[in-house]
């Protein structure tokens, strides 16, 4: 079980088109101290980053959703905000055409299923990594 005495303190943005996976992320992060948001989906995500009074330090997107997908949200957040990291998962193997497509090998990604200790770890990596 994920201890509650972690020292996440970064806001992040959380788009997942699944309720019941856009929960569990956000419990997880929240349980580890972090500032959580959640979205539905890119053109949500986009409403949040511009109305939000504080820049987030990382978004953790899907790459397959309906509508905007998560790679387009990327790029679309990345002239705006610059320093804002990026956290693809996808429940799709890392090998399949689908990554290829969108062209996310070698950026942060996190395969579905995952522990939620998988998860903390790998936020705090790329929060950490310059």
């Amino acid at each position: 079980m994920i201890q509650q005495d972690s020292n996440g303190s970064e806001r992040i943005l959380v788009v997942e088109d699944e309720a019941q996976i856009r929960r569990l992320v956000a419990e997880i992060l929240d349980l580890e101290g972090y500032d959580v948001v959640t979205a539905e989906g890119g053109e949500d995500a986009l409403m949040i980053l511009d109305a939000a009074p504080q820049p987030f330090d990382l978004l953790i997107t899907d790459i397959v959703m309906s509508g905007m997908s998560g790679k387009r949200l990327s790029e679309q957040t990345q002239g705006t905000y610059p320093t804002m990291k990026v956290l693809y998962m996808s429940g799709y193997p890392e090998n399949a055409s689908i990554l290829h497509h969108v062209n996310v090998k070698g950026q942060h990604f996190l395969q579905k299923p995952f522990s939620p200790t998988s998860l903390a770890d790998k936020v705090r990596e790329v929060l950490d990594a310059q």
